[in-house]
């Protein structure tokens, strides 16, 4: 092991696993030669580094397969570690330029911020508030399917908050635009970190006067309501639709309701 620095090994924002299932580390010598390195932090006081690839990604609301797969297996701590460091790395990876005059910019700030040699502008990291919310009425949850996913896979309504809302006004505007249905009393959750490329997902809770739906078909495939006891079995894996993973917050805003 390089007494250094240890890199993460990221081949196109993947990262290997060894043996056990943990993220696989490489040396400094395993990163390109004229790559720029964000620094993570320290472990056991040596420095961490992921390298910046040579272009962002390229689908990043898109979940790729091998993207699935890590976060369905890594341990937590390993998990918060490899989406930082892939949200930085592709951030970076987006930002060679700056948005302010056009010239280059250059990494500073040990990664954490980006520098246009031209005009001097400072940019920095981003992180994209998305909501994703349960919607209650009468005991049931309105549940979603979104255009490509796999028959069966349901999970709660989400999108982005737009600049001038509140969480609570975005909450009620997705719901209003997907569903056709209004929510009142929005409350705070928990929220999750996604490396797609770098949003926050802030869990909610609403309720809903009626279940009356107009389902917006450019966004959702289906939409329903569904009884405590649905839920709780899909989260047992023998329900009536196909429950999010574990490791999605989804998957814990459901196991909070079933549980109230």
């Amino acid at each position: 092991m390089n007494w250094k620095a240890r890199l993460l090994g990221l081949d196109g924002l993947i990262p290997g696993l060894d043996d056990n299932g943990a993220l696989a580390w490489g040396t400094l010598a395993d990163a390109p030669e004229d790559a720029e390195l964000v620094f993570l932090g320290l472990d056991a006081g040596k420095a961490c580094f992921a390298a910046v690839p040579p272009a962002g990604d390229a689908s990043p609301r898109l979940a790729n397969p091998q993207l699935w797969s890590l976060m369905a297996t890594l341990p937590a701590d390993d998990l918060a570690l490899y989406g930082g460091a892939r949200s930085i790395v592709d951030w970076h990876a987006r930002h060679r330029f700056c948005a302010q005059c056009g010239g280059d910019t250059k990494l500073a700030k040990g990664g954490w911020q980006r520098d246009c040699t031209a005009c001097g502008a400072s940019h920095f990291p981003r992180t994209d508030p998305v909501t994703i919310m349960l919607v209650e009425h009468d005991g049931k949850l309105m549940l979603g399917r979104g255009l490509g996913w796999p028959e069966g896979r349901f999970s709660a309504l989400a999108g982005f908050v737009e600049p001038g809302e509140s969480i609570e006004e975005a909450v009620a505007r997705e719901v209003l635009e997907e569903s056709g249905v209004r929510v009142r009393d929005v409350s705070y959750i928990a929220s999750q970190p996604w490396p797609f490329p770098s949003q926050l997902m802030i869990g909610c809770h609403s309720f809903a006067d009626d279940t009356a739906l107009t389902i917006d078909e450019t966004e959702m495939a289906e939409i329903d309501w569904y009884t405590r006891e649905d839920v709780e079995a899909a989260l047992a894996g023998n329900g009536p639709f196909v429950a999010p993973p574990p490791h999605a917050i989804a998957h814990y805003l459901m196991e909070w309701w079933v549980k109230r």
